[in-house]
């Protein structure tokens, strides 16, 4: 028995290019079976379908193996691409950008970069290191939690090509602008002294695993799943439980006049001054959307609420005082949510 479990060990590694294909195989074979499972585990209990218990339940047992799956997938896929980029290029490659082209350059890079908004700190202070321009780094900081491939996987899985289209236009526009507006300020004296002498510093810049064979490449994914989805699965569980009360118990008539099409003009700011205290991730909010969104709400109001979350989290500004000055805080999370509420009012004009 232990040596049929270690060949299976050894198997990607010896046997890559028959390893992904069947494990793609399997993984759709999985999520398809996903609907009828929590249908007949909610027929198995002793409950009605449609009480509110019972639609409360199926949408958890629905829901978190879906979410688990999709973002198990992509993150072992993105866990290979990061074996061909490293930090270090990224440095390297953003390293004397000027305004513009490196502000696009770096929220596109945020895109293949996983990281809540407090994980992305740790490399925002390596860019500054870098010499990275100030502006250019809040476009990575700002695009990597907000905009990063989880968050788009787990749009399409919810809610089709276009909802996930859209936000990858209005997200990278919101994380592009506020990096512009923040370069062109002038703001790098509102950094905190420690980190302008660490600028001129210098970071040595390293080769990706160019010779990495595809075994390891492997091995990579599945070190990236470990990490990202054993540190998020709580927040998961967490926002899936909250979304399945709201889907079982709070009334449509209820959401949709405080968060609906016809509900105050308010409601948008309002929904994103909520959001800024929160403290989860997309894995962990969109449960949470797709509940509110079943319930009647707003596509662009929910989604605004679903960038305050994960753009402007309050452990992040937590974190980011130790690197920058209250002023440049403050005009971080102005410009941030002023581009937040411009996406949250295009997505209700136009879906």
């Amino acid at each position: 028995m232990q040596a049929l479990v270690s060949r299976l060990k050894r198997w990607p590694n010896q046997q890559p290019l028959f390893f992904l294909p069947l494990a793609g195989a399997l993984w759709f074979a999985l999520y398809q079976t996903l609907k009828p499972f929590s249908e007949t585990l909610v027929a198995w209990l002793p409950v009605s379908r449609d009480s509110p218990l019972g639609e409360a339940l199926q949408f958890f047992f629905y829901d978190t193996p879906k979410v688990l799956l999709l973002l198990t997938g992509i993150v072992f896929l993105m866990g290979i691409v990061h074996t061909f980029v490293s930090p270090e290029r990224t440095r390297a490659l953003l390293s004397g950008r000027r305004l513009g082209v490196g502000n696009v350059m770096a929220a596109s890079l945020g895109i293949v970069t996983p990281f809540c908004s407090c994980s992305a700190v740790p490399l925002f202070i390596g860019f500054l290191q870098a010499g990275v321009p100030l502006g250019v780094t809040f476009s990575f900081l700002i695009s990597a939690p907000m905009v990063n491939e989880v968050a788009l996987a787990l749009l399409f899985g919810l809610f089709g090509w276009k909802v996930a289209a859209l936000y990858l236009v209005l997200g990278l526009a919101v994380a592009i602008f506020a990096g512009l507006v923040i370069g062109r300020l002038g703001m790098e004296r509102h950094l905190e002294d420690w980190v302008r002498a660490m600028q001129n510093s210098q970071t040595p810049t390293g080769a990706v695993g160019a010779a990495m064979t595809w075994g390891e490449r492997i091995d990579s994914g599945f070190h990236h799943v470990g990490e990202i989805v054993g540190k998020v699965w709580p927040y998961i569980l967490a926002g899936i439980a909250l979304g399945a009360g709201i889907h079982g118990y709070v009334p449509e008539d209820f959401m949709a006049s405080i968060m609906g099409r016809d509900a105050p003009w308010w409601s948008l700011p309002a929904a994103v001054a909520i959001g800024v205290p929160m403290y989860t991730n997309a894995a962990g909010i969109l449960p949470i959307v797709e509940a509110l969104m079943g319930k009647g709400a707003a596509l662009g109001t929910v989604l605004a609420f679903m960038m305050s979350v994960i753009a402007l989290s309050a452990p992040e500004m937590i974190i980011l005082r130790k690197v920058l000055k209250p002023r440049l805080i403050a005009t971080f999370a102005g410009v941030v949510a002023a581009g937040i509420l411009l996406v949250g009012f295009v997505f209700n004009l136009v879906l």
